[in-house]
């Protein structure tokens, strides 16, 4: 075909970056996202599981989590299903996570188990984005 832009054959080799990180821009918002929940106390913040059990399989820590649940609710995903399936296939989301997929059913025992944590981090991440300036109002707002 010619006179088309044509893509490559999905059969050839390629060499992709080796770094996850090279695929993030600088002023991508994930980056906010990950610093800013790296810096909180979660124990503080009353969250669940920041302790881990001595016995017993590992379990995810909860900063993971709430990096996962701060991006959904940024990108308006809001179904631990939805949120498991970004964690498989998005890039940012990979890197937010460092490529961990945790499940729906452990997406949502740790929004039930820690809504009032959860509500109050929101709050501030806002309140930071805004004092940041990272919000913009939309063609139709005031």
């Amino acid at each position: 075909m010619k006179r088309f832009i044509e893509g490559e054959s999905r059969t050839q080799s390629t060499l992709l970056p080796e770094c996850l990180d090279d695929y993030i821009a600088d002023t991508n918002p994930v980056r906010v996202v990950d610093v800013f929940v790296d810096e909180l106390n979660l124990g503080h913040l009353g969250f669940d599981g920041v302790d881990p059990a001595a016995t017993g399989r590992p379990g995810y820590h909860p900063a993971i989590l709430l990096k996962l649940y701060i991006y959904g609710y940024l990108n308006r995903i809001q179904s631990s299903r939805r949120l498991e399936k970004e964690s498989q296939r998005n890039v940012e989301l990979m890197w937010l996570t460092g490529r961990l997929m945790p499940d729906f059913k452990t997406i949502a025992r740790f929004r039930k188990d820690n809504g009032k944590a959860i509500r109050n981090v929101c709050r501030q991440f806002v309140v930071l984005c805004q004092r940041l300036g990272l919000f913009f109002r939309g063609a139709g707002g005031n």
